[in-house]
């Protein structure tokens, strides 16, 4: 890979093994800090994507579904209050939700980024970052998904309690789903600015 590919890396590395991280620290009732690093993955994939080409891009998520199964392994071996801090199951549901809501992220950009210089960054992130928290929350937790590790009890994310606290009566991981999405949608806005400037400086001529 181009020496010039390497801040993308580094940066996607960074976010992965700082969001594996933070995902052990709560924010409130319905979210870990976690929530608010783990969105600017879809930034870097974008600015490489704009930048250098949906091949680069490519590869800079392949590295980082790497670097968060490594985080995975470590996490497996740590054993917290209630068992180990990354049970196998929320193993398969980050890797896969990382993996198949970036590359579709790619997709989308590419295919629309001979558009105005908003839409591609947007779109993009908005579907993929959605795609994202449906796969994660309902392979961790969802109780149809139970096949997955039978041994791994999820019935406290299976309790029924008003959605976000004062909505209709869902599952709580339902609840933790909006919230993370809701995070994710906000970021998706905010990280339009650092994408502009960024891909200006990089290629100016095609910002």
């Amino acid at each position: 890979m181009n020496r010039t590919h390497l801040p993308g890396i580094l940066a996607m590395a960074i976010i992965v093994v700082a969001s594996n991280i933070l995902v052990q620290f709560l924010f409130g009732q319905w979210l870990t800090w976690g929530a608010f690093t783990y969105p600017f993955a879809f930034l870097v994939t974008d600015v490489m994507n704009r930048v250098y080409g949906a091949g680069p891009a490519r590869r800079v998520v392949l590295v980082g579904f790497l670097v968060g199964i490594v985080c995975s392994l470590i996490g497996s071996q740590i054993v917290g209050e209630f068992g180990p801090l990354v049970t196998f199951r929320v193993a398969i549901a980050s890797g896969l939700a990382f993996l198949l809501a970036q590359m579709t992220d790619i997709g989308i950009f590419s295919a629309l980024r001979g558009g105005a210089w908003w839409r591609a960054p947007l779109v993009s992130t908005v579907v993929g970052s959605a795609l994202d928290t449906a796969i994660f929350f309902s392979l961790a937790f969802a109780a149809a998904f139970t096949w997955i590790e039978p041994g791994n009890d999820v019935s406290w994310a299976n309790e029924a309690l008003p959605l976000l606290g004062v909505g209709p009566m869902v599952p709580l991981w339902v609840s933790l789903g909006c919230a993370d999405w809701l995070v994710k949608m906000s970021l998706a806005l905010i990280a339009l600015a650092p994408f502009r400037v960024i891909v200006r400086r990089l290629q100016p001529a095609t910002a």
